[in-house]
């Protein structure tokens, strides 16, 4: 078992309302519960002796070796991980029962079944659960095949036909030698404490399980709407996309876990395990764009309750905080784990989030961007929301000028960032709309006053004529791969000639080979030290640009490279460091979603090439 596996060595599985990460060696090694931004139970992704795991592995047998490979059963969030020995073959699947209620719960259960498949093989059970990130105390009684650990506010139970033992005052290990066509199985439960123990699965109904599941996945990835060139990783995204968002709320998160580094050893270690206004309200697009309607209207549902919250209330200081908790909860508080190392030495291993209270103007044009998408789900505002809504626009349109930290939530101050201002454009724009088209009472005049005072000192002050583009912020010349958002706006045509301009500026100084990076830190400071690798959702919106630009063939070229630096299962993470690593929190739900929107995009300018080609008919 390795320290610390790649980031990228992993797949996920879980239930809608947390998620566990599963190593390409059978452990898990992340695990949080009973939601996704709960303490983590088993955390050795942070620390490994701290942290807990809980493992499954076919060990090798005298001077043998075991190789593995880890992949999903076709279209479901099932996860496959076999071992590979000159004495037999074992298959390891990992799921979690998926939650068809939407109540918030706090049993989980991760189940595991192994299976010889050739030969004979011996798994290694191992299972060390640290409740409260190794903070809280926990004690270990043994009942033959059920082991039950009990901390405080907490209780899990480890059940199984591997035999048991105990491993020291708190763990217990065991191993089971099976032969071709042998099954056996693993359910680690959280609940409640006084929660009464669950039953022992039998066999009839852990396979029941499965197939459950199996069918759950299959048949909602059966109402996606893509009949498109890479359905493969489109489906996989849309899978993801659902994984990482609270079933309860409707509300998805950043992504599945806190701490992993944007490089190795460095401080830029985050907790992601909120819901970004920003993130979830761009994911509405693109769960729209693949048919999945239901999901797309439980977050504008979300974000609409956001903005009366703090229309309602006297202490708001603006309409909106730029992240929130699963069920809305505003309260963030940032805090060190100072007992964890951090994944490789990446320290500190950050928990809470010190941004929530940052200005970040670029959010209410996302808000309103995802509340426009309503149109497509053939609804239109109710009254409170409207109120809500234009009290949000009738609060920016008196401090849409304001300097702020931006998209990336620099720690390094506040300046006039140009996509700030973009987005503060589009959210009047589309209020506009909305007010127009369904006859609400809106101050249409001050709303247009902005919206046009924008457009003018966007293009203006956010242009630099020495880079001849947009620009990160006024007054600056450091370039910004965020306005690559710029044409999906509508701010600027996509093949504007001061639009194709900051394009190909952004190519010259933010691209290497086909990747992205979202800024340059060293032109840029942004408050904090080292470096990062390229930004995997940045890579995707410059495919998403080009094909708008109709640069269909560069656009064809730069998406299909950038798909070969997925993990084995079709995973990413936030970025994509020096060697071609991920790097930062995985799985990240904005690569994930921004790929979606590049695959429609492309697929629609490919499709009107060709189509194109047919009408010209065969060439002489």
């Amino acid at each position: 078992m390795k320290r610390y596996p790649l980031i990228a060595a992993h797949g996920l599985v879980g239930d809608l309302q947390t998620c566990a990460l599963v190593s390409d060696e059978g452990v898990v090694d992340w695990f949080a519960v009973p939601r996704f931004d709960s303490p983590g139970v088993f955390s050795a992704l942070l620390d490994h002796d701290r942290g807990g795991w809980f493992r499954l592995s076919v060990d090798p047998a005298d001077g043998g070796e075991v190789t593995t490979k880890q992949l999903y059963y076709p279209d479901t969030a099932l996860l496959v991980t076999r071992f590979m020995s000159p004495d037999g073959v074992g298959e390891l699947i990992d799921w979690m029962p998926p939650d068809r209620t939407g109540r918030a719960t706090d049993r989980h259960a991760i189940l595991r079944v192994m299976r010889c498949t050739r030969g004979t093989v011996t798994f290694t059970l191992e299972c060390r659960p640290r409740f409260g990130f190794g903070r809280d105390p926990h004690e270990t009684t043994l009942d033959g095949p059920t082991a039950a650990f009990r901390a405080p506010g907490v209780a899990a139970y480890l059940q199984s036909n591997v035999p048991l033992e105990r491993d020291g005052e708190f763990d217990v290990r065991g191993r089971l030698t099976l032969t071709e066509g042998a099954v056996a199985g693993a359910a680690f439960t959280v609940t409640g404490p006084q929660d009464p123990v669950p039953p022992l699965p039998g066999p009839e109904e852990v396979e029941a399980a499965l197939w459950d599941a199996v069918d759950f996945w299959q048949g909602w990835v059966r109402t996606a709407r893509y009949r498109g060139r890479w359905p493969d990783m489109v489906h996989r995204s849309a899978i993801t996309l659902k994984l990482l968002t609270y079933l309860p709320s409707g509300a998805p998160i950043a992504a599945g876990t806190l701490g992993l580094p944007e490089l190795v050893g460095g401080e830029r270690n985050w907790d992601y395990r909120y819901t970004w206004i920003r993130d979830g309200s761009l994911a509405v697009r693109a769960l729209l764009d693949l048919g999945f309607v239901d999901e797309a209207a439980a977050f504008t549902d979300w974000l609409t309750d956001r903005v009366k919250e703090r229309t309602e209330s006297a202490e708001a200081v603006r309409p909106l905080q730029i992240m929130y908790r699963v069920d809305g909860d505003p309260w963030l508080p940032e805090e060190i784990l100072t007992d964890f190392e951090g994944y490789r030495g990446s320290a500190p291993v950050r928990v809470g989030n010190g941004a929530a209270d940052q200005l970040q103007l670029d959010i209410y044009g996302e808000a309103l961007y995802a509340l426009a998408q309503g149109r497509g789900l053939d609804t239109q505002p109710t009254h409170e929301g409207w109120r809500a809504v234009s009290g949000l626009l009738d609060w920016l349109a008196k401090s849409w000028d304001e300097p702020d930290e931006g998209i990336w939530e620099t720690r390094g101050g506040q300046r006039d960032f140009t996509f700030s201002r973009v987005m503060s454009w589009v959210a009047f724009d589309r209020g506009l709309r909305l007010a127009e088209e369904f006859g609400r009472p809106a101050a249409l005049d001050a709303w247009r006053t902005a919206r046009d005072a924008i457009y003018a000192q966007v293009m203006q002050r956010g242009w630099s004529d020495s880079r001849q583009a947009l620009v990160q912020y006024y007054g600056g010349d450091v370039l910004d791969a965020s306005l690559l958002l710029i044409p999906r706006s509508g701010l600027l045509s996509p093949t504007d000639p001061a639009w194709l301009s900051t394009l190909d500026a952004i190519e010259r100084s933010l691209v290497q080979d086909s990747l992205v990076h979202r800024y340059d830190p060293a032109a840029s400071p942004d408050g904090l030290r080292g470096a990062e690798g390229t930004f995997s959702l940045c890579t995707f919106l410059y495919v998403d640009a080009l094909a708008r630009a109709g640069r269909v063939r560069q656009a064809r070229f730069t998406f299909e490279k950038m798909l070969t630096y997925a993990n084995h299962v079709g995973l990413f993470a936030e970025e994509i460091g020096p060697s071609g690593e991920q790097l930062g929190n995985f799985p990240q739900a904005f690569t994930h979603l921004s790929l979606i929107m590049a695959a429609t995009t492309l697929d629609e300018a490919l499709d009107a090439r060709e189509a194109g080609a047919r009408e010209a008919g065969p060439s002489r």
